[in-house]
């Protein structure tokens, strides 16, 4: 019997969508089609190649409502919002935009007598393991920047967002990049390893858990090919004596509920100078109370439900442990909360780094607020993780966050502000977040091998 992955959609439980998976011989058949037609694609000028996936990027932009309508169905982000077009469209224009300067050869010498120069060339066949939390954001991380440097990519979505991936290859298709070039394919993991351990690809990027990513590394042990990885995170925000209070509980506490807490760069801990502390807990109370839980396709919705139950069931266990270790909870049980997907977003104070609410991974609307004399004691809190993506300072004093980031063990810190990503900085983690880097010239740079030119004319 033909095994199938279900998306079981967070708004009542139901399938909203299921597929098939490959088989091993189907899924070696895709990888080698790929294979064999990424020295044309990369033969193409790379103006050609930019302009494609600009054209693809264009096609999904048509379909921003059923985008929205899609998503919240899917992994459960209330339609107000109105899905991730933006991003999506911001980080391909940008790569875009570079990479011509990111892809040009360096030129050592060129001479009478010699050539010299170090080029960039594509490193064949990419494996995009592309998460549901943004999914079309995240896949287009890697996905344009590949395409663009003469990569074939071979797509595995996450089943919570079995539809994501089939639209990214209809609009390719639709823009005219060929059918063999870009592919979504629909995977288990023990399929998905015999391939990497195969050596069917060249480079693997994949975000997601810890887990998740060792056993990515496991798969390609002893097969040379690059893994690229964005695993857990706990980020930690941390506000001066001298920060624009309103603005940083505003901030703070939008990239800790966003999305219900599910993302990458998400808001997990808070750092609060004793003199501001008090007055950060209300004001964050106060926000939080305004929010509604409900049904994501509700335009009143402002919060919706987990993508699983089993992921809101993980939030609630570390929330009851810190209660239970002496945390306080500050917000009241909502009555749309049901125990199960619909998760009541939550503060806490009294906490301390014994809990796990402030030192694993939750990836929920739940923050853990913990007031600090100095900033000596907010670093040595901020850097007490063993993830390290993104950490947010507020402040007024420029000089002084700069400071503080030399000494933070994170790949990105922000200064008034948190929860973004920028597409010309690198995106990067450190820790058991994982290695590597996106997007950026880094980016670009990830995704093809240097080649040098030692030409001797006379």
């Amino acid at each position: 019997m033909t095994q199938h992955l279900d998306c079981v959609s967070p708004i009542d439980g139901s399938i909203y969508a299921s597929r098939p998976v490959l088989s091993l011989e189907a899924a070696k058949a895709a990888a080698a089609k790929a294979r064999a037609a990424q020295p044309a694609w990369a033969a193409r000028p790379l103006a050609e190649r930019v302009e494609l996936v600009l054209a693809a990027v264009a096609k999904i932009g048509e379909q921003t409502d059923r985008m929205t309508t899609e998503l919240a169905h899917q992994m459960g982000r209330p339609v107000r919002y109105g899905g991730e077009f933006g991003g999506f469209s911001e980080r391909a224009s940008y790569m875009a935009g570079i990479a011509d300067s990111a892809l040009a050869p360096m030129i050592v010498e060129d001479s009478p007598k010699f050539l010299r120069k170090i080029t960039r060339e594509p490193l064949g066949v990419v494996l995009v393991v592309a998460p549901w939390n943004y999914p079309y954001m995240t896949a287009i991380n890697t996905i344009a920047p590949a395409l663009m440097a003469g990569n074939t990519v071979v797509l595995k979505h996450a089943t919570q967002t079995l539809l994501v991936g089939e639209h990214l290859a209809e609009a390719c298709y639709a823009a005219g990049i060929p059918t063999d070039v870009f592919q979504n394919v629909v995977l288990d993991h023990d399929t998905t390893s015999a391939l990497i351990a195969g050596r069917a690809f060249d480079f693997i990027n994949f975000t997601g858990s810890v887990a998740g990513g060792r056993a990515m590394e496991r798969a390609a042990a002893g097969t040379f090919a690059g893994v690229g990885t964005e695993l857990g995170g706990k980020d930690p925000g941390y506000v001066r004596a001298d920060a624009d209070l309103d603005a940083a509980v505003a901030t703070l506490i939008d990239g800790a509920m966003f999305n219900s807490g599910q993302c990458c760069c998400g808001i997990e801990r808070i750092y609060v100078h004793e003199s501001l502390f008090d007055a950060f807990v209300d004001k964050a109370v106060a926000l939080v109370k305004t929010y509604k839980l409900g049904n994501p396709l509700d335009a009143e919705t402002t919060i919706g439900p987990m993508a699983s139950a089993r992921f809101a069931l993980a939030v609630r266990a570390q929330i009851d442990a810190a209660i239970g270790a002496g945390a306080t909870a500050h917000i009241p049980t909502f009555a749309e909360d049901d125990g199960a997907a619909y998760l009541t977003p939550q503060i806490l104070t009294g906490v301390t780094h014994d809990m796990d609410v402030m030192r694993e991974e939750s990836f929920g609307p739940v923050v853990g607020i913990m007031p600090v004399k100095d900033d000596a004691e907010a670093l040595a809190l901020m850097n007490d993780c063993q993830y390290g993506l993104t950490a947010a300072i507020w402040t007024a004093d420029a000089a002084k966050a700069e400071e503080l980031a030399a000494q933070l063990q994170y790949g990105t810190v922000f200064m008034n502000r948190c929860d973004y990503l920028d597409p010309a900085l690198c995106w990067t983690g450190c820790k058991d977040t994982g290695r590597g880097g996106g997007l950026s010239v880094i980016g670009f740079h990830n995704l093809t091998r240097p080649k040098s030119y030692h030409l001797k004319k006379a």
